[in-house]
């Protein structure tokens, strides 16, 4: 098996999709990037750069849970018939932050099969994330893949 490492920053929006707002329907897009992080003398230093290439597309269902917690599934296209599919490992977490309007969370997600590269892919995917009061979700994702 090949290890394939990503990390790539989805934005996009997520929105009700009951009448309970229980549920939601999320829908990110990334570009290709360049993530870089230089620690030094003053800290750490982080910038995200578009690249050439295409675009990683993200859906998923986030099912609420009581205390702030959720389930989640769905898949990820990176373009040309290459999709992961994923669910939730135990519960993610979503709460306050210190930005009134906004809310963040963590989850981490296994893969559930996938097709093109990621046909019998399997490993994990963590996401860091922060929705804000009109629904603009930014998502921060590393995922560890392993593909035959």
């Amino acid at each position: 098996m090949a290890q394939l490492l990503y990390a790539l920053q989805f934005k996009g929006r997520a929105q009700p999709a009951n009448d309970a707002g229980s549920v939601l329907k999320a829908a990110t897009s990334s570009p290709s990037s360049a993530i870089t992080t230089n620690v030094g003398s003053s800290g750490v230093e982080t910038s995200i750069a578009a690249i050439p290439g295409e675009t990683a597309r993200f859906e998923s269902t986030v099912t609420m849970l009581d205390g702030g917690g959720f389930n989640e599934e769905g898949s990820i296209s990176f373009g040309a018939g290459n999709t992961l599919r994923f669910t939730t490992v135990g519960r993610g977490t979503l709460g306050p932050s210190a930005d009134p309007k906004l809310s963040t969370g963590a989850v981490i997600w296994q893969i559930a099969g996938g097709e093109g590269q990621f046909k019998g892919a399997s490993g994990y995917i963590t996401s860091n994330f922060s929705v804000s009061d009109q629904g603009d979700v930014v998502d921060n994702q590393f995922g560890v893949i392993y593909t035959p």
